[in-house]
């Protein structure tokens, strides 16, 4: 008795489903073999934010800003101004820092890494055209006035032909630091500062920032430093 050779069905795609029909026991179709593919899921799309709530944060930003900054008023975070500020008599220099890592002097010995640093000239060798006093002095409240170390707000709260003090106000809450340059009698064309926080013991180096910023700015003009830090 001759066999018949069976047909092989054909394939038959329905959505997600491959499904192989062919005649099974009383003729009638039988399903052999079904293969079904994993979906992935799709993240939902998050909704947008409407303007209305961004507009609400940003007045609750401008708000507590209001009430941190009443705070620190009504503590006076700004701190006394010290009594020992300005130039020193004997010897004629600017006071030296204290004991706390929140003050840089040029006043400080050179061995104290932590709050050394050096004047600056404002007639270096490398200048071509040297400039009076005068003029550096106005060059420096130029440059004062126009920069903010750490958005700072600089004012001048004293000035004389060879001395200015500023004091640089935080945003916010409000701490003073007192910054005074000095420029030393004699044909030296050498300026002395110091810059030091009113209060707290560490400055996470904002002073040292603040006078490199200033230098920065000085040496586009011209300007030197006698020495590096």
């Amino acid at each position: 008795m001759a066999s018949m050779a069976s047909m092989a069905s054909p394939l038959t795609r329905r959505g997600n489903c491959v499904r192989n029909y062919g005649k099974g026991y009383n003729g009638r179709p039988s399903i052999s073999r079904i293969v079904v593919s994993q979906q992935r899921h799709q993240q939902q799309p998050q909704p947008e934010r409407s303007r209305s709530n961004d507009q609400v944060t940003r007045r609750e930003i401008v708000l507590r800003s209001s009430e941190i900054a009443a705070i620190a008023a009504i503590l006076n975070l700004s701190g006394k101004k010290p009594n020992y500020l300005g130039v020193q008599k004997n010897p004629p220099s600017l006071a030296l820092c204290p004991a706390t890592k929140n003050c840089i002097s040029t006043s400080e010995n050179v061995s104290d890494l932590t709050h050394y640093a050096p004047p600056w000239n404002y007639n270096p060798e490398a200048r071509k055209k040297p400039i009076s006093r005068e003029e550096a002095m106005a060059e420096l409240v130029q440059v004062i006035e126009s920069v903010k170390p750490d958005k700072f707000t600089p004012r001048i709260v004293e000035k004389k032909d060879d001395y200015i003090r500023v004091e640089y106000e935080s945003p916010i809450l409000g701490f003073v630091d007192d910054v005074e340059f000095w420029f030393p009698p004699g044909k030296k064309s050498i300026v002395e500062y110091r810059s030091a926080s009113r209060m707290g013991n560490f400055d996470f180096d904002v002073n040292r920032k603040r006078i490199k910023t200033l230098r920065l700015e000085l040496e586009k003009k011209g300007w030197g430093s006698e020495g590096s830090f």
